[in-house]
């Protein structure tokens, strides 16, 4: 997997404990953006970087009937989402 830890807009739905669980996510390249649906939650784990919890969501979605997985990541304290690994 690549390490890319790239911004991205992310629709999710929130558990009554706070916990995020995403949707589906928004990432731009090269002037367009791109709307991926997120098929399955495989894991989520939580870890703290630099003192910063973050929660990091294993997924996985069919396109153009491959799997793909990637990792999305989610920093608590200031609520932001990246596309961590693709």
């Amino acid at each position: 997997m690549k390490v890319l830890m790239k911004p991205i807009e992310v629709i999710a739905w929130f558990t009554k404990e706070g916990i995020p669980n995403p949707i589906k996510y928004r990432v731009r390249e090269e002037e367009k953006d791109n709307i991926i649906k997120i098929g399955r939650v495989v894991t989520r784990t939580e870890e703290k970087l630099a003192g910063n919890r973050m929660l990091i969501y294993r997924c996985q979605t069919i396109l153009h009937d491959h799997i793909k997985v990637y990792e999305l990541k989610y920093e608590v304290n200031t609520c932001r989402w990246f596309l961590f690994k693709i």
